[in-house]
């Protein structure tokens, strides 16, 4: 009798430690709670925490099965580094720390629509990437002329927050164009 040789993709020690560092922070409030009254954690809490981080580990588990192009993975790291890192922040101290904080979430949902309508092929994905870019540096710049950033953020500090996250999105989009392949490679 022969067996059929194993096809499915193997998780490289990376991706392990990566999922495996996930499942630790999500257990590190839980053990908190037991010993000090300083952390207490809801159940929706952990669920918030949970999708924050198993959602993007997901999506690089779809995009590393997708392709084998490590430029194109490159893009979807910094990619979902950008949202998580956006989504993280905004939701423990705020980006401004003001009302403009709701506009990240328009952010984050301008990105992802934008990689669904680029059916996630890499020429659309840049495009939706430096999108994204172009959103997080409107946020902020609207945040900063109409004052809805807190008082207590430097108008320096807040540039470079904002140029991070500008700066992280559109590394993606150069990485995903890229990863297109070339107008003289299709003919």
């Amino acid at each position: 009798m022969t067996h059929a040789p194993d096809t499915a993709p193997r998780m490289s020690p990376w991706r392990i430690a990566a999922w495996s560092v996930a499942a630790v922070l999500l257990l590190l409030p839980l053990v908190a709670m037991q010993v000090t009254d300083e952390v207490r954690w809801t159940a929706s809490d952990f669920v918030f925490a949970a999708v924050l981080l198993f959602v993007p580990l997901g999506l690089f588990e779809l995009a590393v099965r997708r392709t084998g192009s490590r430029t194109y993975q490159a893009a979807v790291v910094a990619a979902l580094a950008g949202a998580f890192l956006l989504l993280w922040s905004n939701a423990a101290v705020g980006v401004t720390d003001g009302p403009a904080d709701a506009g990240y979430l328009g952010v984050v949902a301008l990105g992802l629509l934008g990689a669904v309508v680029a059916r996630f092929r890499p020429r659309g994905m840049a495009l939706a990437m430096g999108a994204t870019a172009l959103a997080v540096a409107a946020v902020g710049v609207t945040a900063w002329a109409t004052g809805l950033i807190a008082s207590h953020n430097s108008p320096l500090m807040m540039l470079g927050v904002h140029g991070f996250f500008v700066a992280l999105f559109a590394a993606s989009a150069w990485l995903f164009g890229q990863a297109a392949p070339s107008p003289d490679a299709r003919r």
